[in-house]
């Protein structure tokens, strides 16, 4: 219970007003279906599990909210550390032509192949119509169920997702289900800075590896 006679700590927080609030997510490369049936490819960095549901943030603007729209399926690639390049020739494109005048302020510009912008591999999918990447050691394959865009923020979609199928690169992979977290490293997006995992701390006590 809280008592009045505790010690009161000395302020040690500074009020800060950042630009964006990206305090350290993974990368996500989204990869959609355009209207000709081409992947396209869109870096994200909103996401969030819970049990088989992946939840997505996307800007209205871009490419990836259209295509989903029309054509709800999507893979859900994960880069590592390795791969920050690639992802970066990626960040200043766009599948949108024309360049919606938002983005072309911010230098957007339009490329209507991104795997070869970035050196990337399309691979087919199983159960989805979009590519995969190669590279991504973890690439899992979904379905839109649900598109919303909030009133408060009409500027952006959150998109509720459902993996249908997961594949992970066989050095990921201990016994014939589980992700090896001491092999896998996902590229972590900083506040606009790109970066990977450091040391393991510990596990938690639900772990089973």
């Amino acid at each position: 219970m809280y008592s009045s006679k505790a010690p009161i700590p000395p302020e040690d927080t500074l009020l800060v007003q950042p630009k964006i609030l990206y305090y350290g997510t993974p990368v996500v490369l989204l990869t959609t279906q355009n209207e000709d049936g081409s992947t396209n490819i869109s870096p994200i960095s909103s996401s969030w599990a819970l049990g088989d549901h992946i939840v997505l943030g996307l800007g209205l603007g871009g490419k990836a909210a259209e295509n989903l729209q029309r054509h709800p399926e999507c893979v859900i690639n994960l880069p590592d550390p390795s791969l920050w390049e690639q992802v970066e020739r990626l960040a200043p494109t766009t599948g949108k032509n024309p360049v919606p005048p938002v983005k072309a302020a911010q230098g957007f510009v339009h490329q209507k192949d991104k795997f070869a912008v970035s050196g990337l591999t399309p691979q087919p999918s199983r159960q989805v119509q979009p590519a995969r990447i190669r590279e991504c050691p973890l690439q899992i394959e979904a379905v839109v169920r649900d598109f919303r865009v909030p009133a408060h923020a009409p500027f952006f979609a959150i998109v509720e997702t459902h993996a249908v199928i997961v594949h992970a690169h066989r050095d990921l992979v201990i016994g014939d289900r589980h992700i090896d977290p001491r092999q896998w490293s996902p590229l972590i997006y900083n506040f606009r800075h790109y970066f990977g995992l450091g040391e393991p701390l510990g596990r938690t006590f639900r772990a089973e590896v």
